[in-house]
């Protein structure tokens, strides 16, 4: 039997598949290729803007941000560092890794990104042309924000707590929906499912 007649022959379809199949083994391992920083090949500076940037190797990243990885509630262990335009420049292991003034300062920079303050009080939620324009007492004092409609601004996380996002990134969270008065529940719910 030659080569050519134990080859399976494939159909375009199947043909496609295969491709998309290599697309992703191929993703997986570039995902697999996780470069870590550590102590001894990463060095981090803060700003006088009060920014965090990185030294690897030879390399500074003038501005680079922390995120949480896996499980996101976890603030010590699997942080990714990204540059600006959210390009990974390595990952962290654990801050254990690091010595004590560098994993207070990764943390420090870990809750200025994840500060979220909570709505305790919603005093007025209006949409007009696609937005909606809150004015609430949070946590963080009282608040003016700007929502985009649509696209999941404001989306519940879990059946009870809504988290919202302003135009500008910030987030913030109401714990418990189930708790608003009527009237604040109807000012959410509009843009809720707007």
């Amino acid at each position: 039997m030659s080569s050519s007649a134990s080859q399976k022959k494939t159909t375009p379809a199947q043909d496609t598949e295969l491709q998309k199949e290599k697309g992703v083994a191929g993703s997986l391992s570039d995902a697999a290729d996780i470069h870590y920083l550590t102590e001894d090949n990463a060095t981090f500076h803060k700003t006088e803007g009060r920014m965090l940037s990185v030294t690897v190797g030879e390399k500074t990243h003038p501005v680079v941000y922390v995120h949480c990885s896996f499980p996101h509630t976890n603030r010590r262990m699997y942080l990714s560092i990204r540059t600006v335009e959210n390009k990974e420049i390595g990952m962290i292991h654990s801050l254990e890794d690091f010595t004590e003034e560098t994993a207070q300062l990764l943390e420090e920079q870990l809750q200025i990104r994840y500060f979220t303050p909570e709505i305790s009080r919603l005093i007025n939620v209006k949409e007009e042309f696609g937005y909606s324009y809150w004015e609430a007492e949070t946590t963080g004092g009282l608040c003016r924000f700007t929502v985009r409609g649509g696209g999941g601004n404001a989306k519940l996380v879990t059946p009870d707590r809504l988290l919202v996002t302003d135009v500008d990134g910030n987030r913030f969270v109401i714990p418990n929906i189930n708790k608003l008065t009527d009237k604040e529940y109807r000012m959410v719910e509009l843009c809720m499912y707007g």
